[in-house]
């Protein structure tokens, strides 16, 4: 069943009822327990639902984790309390761990789960890094303040969150970026300030307007100067300084941001960033991005039209792009061209078994590492670690690797009966996970299955159900 996800899609004809269709391809899968949105309408406005929560991280809380864990990591060198440390870096890992049981439960729980899928879309488009308890923290704040709020607003604001959010600012060096003849350079030439190009760079090309657009390295330099000033100390909410910034005037895409000064504003900033959220190139690259997530690796160029039509006609409007790709035909005419990522095929497969959100927030803390955050770095997808800024990768032979379905077949055949005791049986599997979408070889097949174990396995490593 899952040579087909090698070798391309199975040639796949049918139509759903609405409801399944959105449920397969723009959230995370059929539930026994869940009722989808049959609409396109009620399909787009569910995505309003996936708005910051009692549980999300926020920079308050980040920053007075990482100053006391600072001041005990200082006692601890002075021949302090090593303990009392070690305890609290434990402390802030499980705030973390709180922060990602709660990601897996809201798409466990949401009738749609588009707007769950959405919040995906977007961490990934604005990708930061993880990898110890300081930058899991920001991360999680970051799609918590930055993705979570402005889901069906405008992307110049959610740009503007995104870009000069800490996680962003630490995890592309700009707090490195000193203007050369801003006010601290000057006072202290010995140092040697100078700009870092990054943020502005990816900024350009990942975040707005996309590689190949109309732009030069002329560009992001004069945007480098004119982001200098953006920063991060974990001990003040300011993320703006004036003796960091770059006097003058900037150029931009032949638009002066600034004045003769003698430092930049963070007004000039959000309006650079505006500017480049709205531009009609990053309407195409942005609507590129959405069609390949959500339809196909290689869209057809009449989905990538209208959403670049409705993104520039509305300016940036993400209501109003939503429930353009919630209407999108091709959901239907590209049926199962795409492959579930690790992370995807996981909620998906939890939520086809009937597993709840509070099941899951019952589950021990080792026991979610082996089911599912050990399984999803096997894959191919460790929690908040893309290999770089670009985000995680689309195409199929990027998940649809022989080791990467050996982990999902394994996981199939061994993780079900932990996690759901006792089994269902798979013919109600089958149908409750996917419809009626289920292939006639996979409905076939499942009821000659020798066990509960073995059936349950038979679907969840599909085609039919890694594919969407």
């Amino acid at each position: 069943m899952l040579l087909h996800m090698q070798h391309g899609p199975p040639d796949v004809q049918m139509s759903l009822p609405y409801g399944q269709l959105a449920a397969i391809r723009l959230g995370f899968g059929l539930s026994p327990l869940l009722t989808s949105p049959d609409t396109a309408a009620a399909v787009a406005a569910s995505a309003r639902q996936s708005g910051p929560d009692a549980h999300a991280v926020t920079m308050p809380i980040v920053r007075e984790m990482q100053v006391e864990v600072l001041r005990l990591a200082k006692l601890a060198r002075e021949g302090g309390d090593q303990e009392e440390y070690r305890q609290y870096r434990q402390e802030m890992g499980r705030r973390h761990f709180h922060a990602v049981v709660e990601r897996f439960v809201r798409a466990l729980d949401a009738p749609s789960g588009f707007g769950e899928r959405l919040v995906a879309f977007w961490a990934s488009h604005f990708a930061v890094r993880g990898g110890n308890p300081h930058t899991d923290l920001l991360s999680a704040a970051l799609v918590d303040e930055a993705i979570r709020p402005h889901l069906t607003g405008r992307f110049a604001e959610m740009m503007i969150a995104a870009e000069t959010h800490p996680a962003m600012l630490l995890y592309l060096d700009q707090v490195s970026s000193v203007g050369p003849n801003s006010i601290r350079a000057r006072r202290r030439p010995d140092k040697g300030f100078g700009l870092n190009e990054n943020l502005a760079r990816e900024m350009i090309e990942l975040h707005s307007l996309g590689v190949g657009a109309d732009y030069s390295q002329k560009d992001v330099e004069q945007l480098a100067r004119l982001l200098a000033g953006l920063t991060y100390n974990n001990k003040s909410p300011e993320i703006f300084l004036e003796r960091n910034s770059e006097p003058g005037a900037e150029i931009i895409l032949g638009r002066a941001y600034g004045n003769d000064r003698d430092h930049g504003t963070l007004n000039d900033i959000h309006a650079a960033i505006t500017d480049l959220a709205t531009h009609e190139a990053t309407a195409r690259h942005i609507a590129r991005k959405l069609a390949i997530h959500f339809i196909s690796d290689d869209p057809p160029q009449s989905a990538i039209n209208r959403l670049a039509g409705v993104f520039h006609d509305t300016g940036g409007d993400l209501a109003a792009v939503n429930l353009a790709l919630a209407e999108a035909p091709e959901l239907d005419s590209c049926f199962r061209q795409k492959v579930r990522p690790p992370f995807e095929f996981l909620v998906t497969s939890l939520r086809g078994l009937g597993v709840t959100g509070d099941a899951l927030r019952r589950m021990h803390r080792k026991d979610v590492r082996q089911s599912l955050l050990e399984p999803l770095g096997n894959m191919g997808q460790p929690w908040a670690r893309p290999k770089g800024p670009d985000g995680w990768p689309e195409a199929a032979s990027d998940w649809a690797t022989p080791q990467g379905l050996a982990m999902r077949i394994n996981w199939a055949m061994t993780q079900p009966s932990r996690l759901v005791d006792p089994l269902p049986d798979p013919r109600r599997v089958l149908a409750d996970a996917l419809g009626d979408s289920a292939s006639p070889a996979l409905r076939w097949a499942v009821p000659k299955a020798e066990s509960r174990r073995d059936g349950v396995a038979l679907i969840l490593a599909s085609a039919d159900f890694n594919r969407r």
